[in-house]
């Protein structure tokens, strides 16, 4: 008999409330669309949001949110081996807040068309089977109709700047403002439920339109302004939106975007102290006397059993200088979270290892040492991503390259500053191929990379032209980017049809910088991390490392470059 357990009906992974299901995110239930909270309604206290430690990405955090973010949580959970089946229990109460969202309502047999406001609509609660809840259609006209169950209205209004509302009805039924006391009725004319199949009617009134009008260019013109509103936050925005409202369907992919910084866990120090003090550094920091520091360490279970070995005396002077250097402001840039992983990955014998992190340089294959400079298996990483911010409309990546740009159109995770974000943690392996400086060079000066660098970089300034993102010519990637980017992907496409990954459990990592693109770190980087990653605290079980020996890598290089020969 099999013991495989679906997930239930509700149940989402840490992962999904950074990527899919985060802040601001629509998610769709059977009988509901709801909308997940923002910050300010999480519950994180009582142990059931625990701490993820990793300093570097605390800091990139700071930097883009504030200081006043002191720490890194994963979503509530519920405790491994409990039950959830009692509603009574505070067991129920764990999880992530959401409201429901759009708040209009469809009843498919009559074809009415309401916000849950007028009372129409009565909600039905199943206690014990949360994912049952449903609203009926209480006095539905329909013959023998009886109560049927309605279902969220599909249409939605956005806009660039992030803020999300229900589609106008009543206005747009009456082409503007009226005073008709409006009831609605949304009228299908065909089964494929495009918007020029659907028709907008006031019973009262008798206007009609059809739902075709407020799609495309020609269709934005007519919408009203946005009214700057923030579902996941229940408020408006402070300053009014000079923005167009779009309508964009339930569901839709452009919804929401997520904004999330990431980092893999590098030794940041030379001894093994050090790094133990880094790596715990989030509960250590709130420690100010060596006298509860060694009160601490004397409880059961001890907090800091990693230090067994050391006195209290060698740790707390460990401690004092952590501190130290935090108050002089010796810390990497904390805009750069790719440099410090570049400075590991590219001298590995002299790196230090640990439980999350563990190098082994190997050979470069026999035929690429002209192209290729290093080859490291990366036997074990820990990859750390934080959650600050969503965009709608717009990924994030298209707003330019300046921090400033990019917050303009990022929407808040809460109402005030937060004090911590959602992050999640994955361990794995990997296999990182730094490049030849000079080929790089090389091919970047033939006449055929700078016409194609011209196209692109015209394509891009037109893309951006477009959709109105400022400078037109900001953010350009570069050939470089393009090239390691192409590999990339021309080599984990080989190890999806030779070696049996699925294409979403490989992702890639670039690092690519032109000569003097950066004041602090003048020196260029052209080289690609391919990598594997899974929640589970063991991570992955090595397969993906045995392909980066050279003599499997050797024949996987030819395999990718024939493959993607044009």
């Amino acid at each position: 008999m099999s013991t495989f357990k679906h997930p239930k009906l509700g149940e989402v992974r840490p992962s999904q409330l950074l990527f899919t299901y985060g802040v601001g995110a629509l998610i769709d239930l059977p009988h509901l669309s709801v909308i997940v909270a923002g910050l300010d309604d999480w519950q994180v206290d009582g142990g059931v949001a625990h701490a993820i430690t990793e300093e570097r990405l605390l800091r990139t955090v700071q930097s883009q949110l504030g200081t006043q973010v002191q720490q890194l949580r994963s979503p509530p959970t519920i405790p491994a081996g409990a039950s959830k089946l009692d509603p009574l229990s505070p067991l129920a109460c764990i999880g992530v807040p959401v409201a429901l969202f759009p708040r209009w309502m469809f009843c498919p047999r009559c074809q009415r068309l309401a916000p849950l406001s007028t009372g129409l609509f009565e909600r039905r609660d199943d206690a014990y089977h949360p994912d049952r809840t449903h609203y009926v259609h209480t006095n539905c006209d329909a013959p023998k109709a009886g109560q049927p169950t309605v279902v969220p209205a599909r249409f939605l209004v956005a806009c660039p700047n992030g803020h999300l509302d229900d589609f106008p009805w009543i206005a747009f039924v009456h082409r503007g403002p009226t005073d008709c006391k409006a009831r609605l009725r949304l009228i299908e004319f065909g089964p494929s439920g495009e918007a020029r199949d659907l028709e907008v009617r006031c019973d009262t009134c008798n206007q009609r339109r059809r739902l075709a009008d407020a799609f495309g260019e020609e269709g934005r013109t007519l919408m009203p302004h946005c009214r700057g509103r923030r579902p996941h936050l229940r408020d408006y925005a402070e300053t009014p939106c000079p923005a167009t409202a779009t309508t964009i369907l339930v569901g839709a992919s452009n919804l929401w975007f997520p904004a999330v910084v990431t980092t893999l866990a590098i030794p940041s120090a030379s001894l093994w102290l050090a790094q133990l003090v880094e790596d715990h550094w989030a509960n250590l920091k709130m420690v100010s006397d060596p006298g509860v520091f060694t009160t601490i360490r004397q409880m059961t279970p001890n907090p800091f059993g990693a230090f067994i070995g050391y006195t209290d005396t060698e740790i707390w002077q460990a401690i004092a200088h952590k501190r130290d250097q935090e108050q002089a402001g010796i810390a990497d840039d904390p805009a750069d979270v790719k440099q410090p992983e570049w400075a590991i990955f590219s001298t590995p014998g002299q790196q230090l290892t640990s439980s999350d992190f563990r190098l082994r340089e190997v050979e470069v294959p026999a035929g690429f040492e002209n192209q290729i400079a290093r080859v490291v298996l990366v036997e074990r990483l820990r990859e750390v991503r934080a959650l600050i911010g969503f965009t709608r409309i717009d990924a994030p990546g298209e707003f330019g390259d300046s921090p400033a740009a990019a917050q303009e159109r990022r929407v808040p995770l809460s109402h005030r500053p937060p004090a911590w974000v959602p992050a999640a943690e994955v361990r794995g392996e990997g296999i990182f191929i730094q490049f030849n400086e000079q080929a790089i060079q090389d091919w970047l000066a033939q006449v055929a990379a700078q016409q194609r660098a011209d196209q692109f970089s015209d394509s891009h300034q037109r893309w951006r032209r477009s959709r109105g993102i400022t400078p037109e010519a900001g953010n350009d990637p570069g050939m470089r980017y393009v090239l390691l980017h192409t590999f990339a992907h021309t080599l984990m496409r080989q190890f999806v049809l030779e070696c049996g990954y699925t294409a979403a459990s490989i992702r890639e990592r670039l690092y690519a910088r032109n000569v003097h693109e950066s004041d602090l770190h003048p020196e260029p980087m052209a080289g690609v991390l391919i990598y594997t990653a899974a929640p589970d605290s063991e991570g992955t079980l090595g397969g993906l490392v045995s392909l980066g020996e050279p003599d499997h890598l050797r024949r996987h290089l030819r395999a990718a470059l024939r493959d993607g020969s044009l």
